[in-house]
């Protein structure tokens, strides 16, 4: 195998920020997810890059902030998709001799040329929208301007069948495969394992429902799938340690936002906002921009690189994982028009965050709209501005702005400027 570290950038769909014991839960254990964390760092104060689905994937494989990608929003099903011209992590990492595969959900475009083959994937297997049953495969949400129901379960571009196969089971064995074949022919790897946990519909398996039973039912349904993602994981570390892999092979975990309070998530037709997901108390849920939208529980570990065990409570952003990995391939960040930055130093070698001002939109005309200098977190919504201090109040309760009139306006103006630079 090439001295080169191998990559692997595991996501999760629609979980809050306390939803790993690792990060605080105490009424239900994710061993596996703190194997990561007991072998690397756990990252307390990290970003997606939106609070929706298809931008916060977009941020981690473009290192762009999703409105300049041209994703500042979810992929509909007859939209276009991300441009196949804009530079990926593994179009810039198969330049270096890596082999690159993604198993699970792709959500960036669902036909032709924006399927995961043009965009630097070797090999796929999975779904392209937004959602699927998770044993019949079929996408019922959000239908198809024929008011149908899709199949859609695809490898390398082609549809393939595995009805009553759970997904998750299905997307775990395809990583595991992607990982020996790697191993077999002596090159590093990338694999993109984004999971559609646990994004509705909450299909556990009943013996995982079993384990919880014990909790209330939007509870039982949340921990139970969180659970199930943590067993899967756990496998394809296994696999790792096996093939002596582990130790050089950078790990990154990170959720696409917070969680959802989707009515869609209950099971039993239930018509009301589902609590199920924990922020630790910070405001907000997926489709915001306060920070139980985005601001997510993220893992790294990289044992060669990494010292295990560590906290690191410094920002970073979703967008930071291309230019970090592309700088431990021996890549060169500078060669592409990154909004990212690499955080290895922040995480290896206590350096502070490289970030000043951050931003983010929410909206298709980003009219919900971000900055984020250190401490201050400045939210404009219409004509309403929220300034909050994250230092003092990271629960975002207190509106300072008529406190810091000279800051607001500087942060106020400088977002402003962003904005249309971008649009």
């Amino acid at each position: 195998m090439s001295d080169k570290p191998n990559f692997i950038v595991f996501m999760s769909d629609d979980q809050g920020h306390r939803d790993l014991s690792c990060m605080g839960a105490t009424d239900f254990q994710t061993p596996n997810f703190d194997r990561i964390a007991s072998r690397g760092a756990k990252l307390t104060r990290w970003y997606s890059n939106a609070p929706i689905c298809s931008a916060g994937r977009c941020g981690i494989l473009t290192g762009c902030y999703p409105i300049a990608a041209g994703i500042p929003g979810n992929v509909g099903v007859t939209a276009d998709g991300l441009s196949p011209d804009l530079p990926t992590i593994p179009k810039a990492l198969k330049k270096l001799g890596y082999q690159t595969c993604m198993s699970g959900k792709w959500h960036l475009g669902n036909r032709e040329p924006f399927l995961p083959h043009n965009h630097g994937f070797d090999h796929w297997f999975g779904f392209t929208n937004g959602c699927i049953d998770y044993y019949s495969h079929i996408f019922y949400w959000a239908l198809s301007s024929q008011n149908q129901a899709r199949h859609d379960l695809w490898e390398d571009g082609k549809e393939v069948y595995h009805n009553g196969t759970y997904f998750v089971d299905l997307m775990r064995d395809k990583t595991i495969e992607y990982i020996q074949k790697a191993k077999n022919n002596g090159r590093p790897f990338f694999i993109y394992v984004p999971f559609n946990t646990p994004h509705y519909p909450l299909h556990a398996p009943e013996e995982y429902m079993e384990r919880y039973a014990h909790l209330p039912r939007s509870r039982q349904l949340m921990t139970a799938m969180l659970t199930v993602m943590d067993d899967a994981i756990g496998k394809i570390l296994d696999e790792l340690e096996r093939l002596d892999l582990f130790d050089n092979t950078c790990i990154f975990f990170q959720p696409d936002h917070g969680p959802s309070r989707e009515p869609r998530n209950w099971t039993d037709g239930t018509d009301l906002p589902y609590p199920g997901g924990d922020t630790g108390g910070l405001r907000g849920h997926k489709g915001t921009l306060w920070e139980g939208g985005i601001r997510v529980p993220t893992l790294m570990s990289w044992p060669a690189r990494v010292q295990g065990g560590k906290t690191i409570d410094e920002i970073g952003i979703g967008m930071d994982i291309f230019p970090t990995i592309l700088t431990a391939a021996g890549g060169d960040p500078e060669q592409y028009n990154l909004d990212g930055t690499d955080i290895l130093p922040m995480i290896a070698d206590n350096a502070p965050s490289p970030h000043g001002d951050l931003f983010w939109t929410q909206g298709p005309k980003g009219n919900t709209r971000v900055i984020q200098r250190d401490r201050y977190k400045l939210l404009l919504e219409g004509n309403e501005i929220h300034l909050s201090n994250l230092n003092t109040d990271p629960n975002e309760t207190t509106n300072i702005a008529g406190d810091e009139p000279d800051l607001t306006n500087d942060l106020l103006t400088r977002l402003n400027e962003w904005h249309a630079s971008v649009t």
